[in-house]
């Protein structure tokens, strides 16, 4: 069996965010970050420690993932969405979060492992692509409608 100091050894190692939230009620206290999630949203954990995770929105609680997730989490299951968090310095970024529940013995639902890989990279290229079609499509229909208007 693994022992806790490797455990917490090899969940440093990772690249990606990883944190431990345990259910009670409507909250998702944070009981346990790991380094890449400090450095990926600029918080240590003893800024955030036993608080609930929405603070990550910086307020904007109507993202669609976000619906996606707490309805998830109300059922229990798991679910990976895409989703803007705001660092400590306000700024924003993009990641695509995986939760998973943890049941204990009697079923119940106690915490959830929540991963969190920056995609903000991803985004932003898909972001700009939208727009470049935007723009070409514009640019289309001006060069569409320049043709008809020298038509006799």
């Amino acid at each position: 069996m693994i022992n806790a100091k490797l455990l917490q050894l090899v969940i440093n190692a990772s690249n990606d965010g990883i944190v431990v939230a345990e259910q009670e009620g409507d909250d998702n206290i944070l009981i346990y970050v790991n380094q890449a999630f400090e450095t990926l949203t600029g918080y240590s954990a003893v800024d955030i420690l036993y608080r609930d995770c929405r603070f990550l929105q910086a307020g904007e609680r109507d993202e669609p993932a976000l619906a996606v997730i707490r309805t998830a989490i109300a059922q229990g299951l798991p679910c990976r969405q895409v989703l803007r968090n705001y660092r400590k310095d306000g700024s924003a970024f993009w990641n695509e979060l995986s939760i998973t529940p943890v049941f204990n013995e009697a079923d119940q639902l106690t915490y959830f492992i929540g991963i969190q890989k920056n995609v903000s990279k991803q985004v932003e290229a898909e972001q700009r692509v939208i727009a470049l079609e935007a723009e070409l499509a514009l640019a289309q229909a001006e060069i569409n409608l320049l043709k008809s208007d020298r038509r006799p």
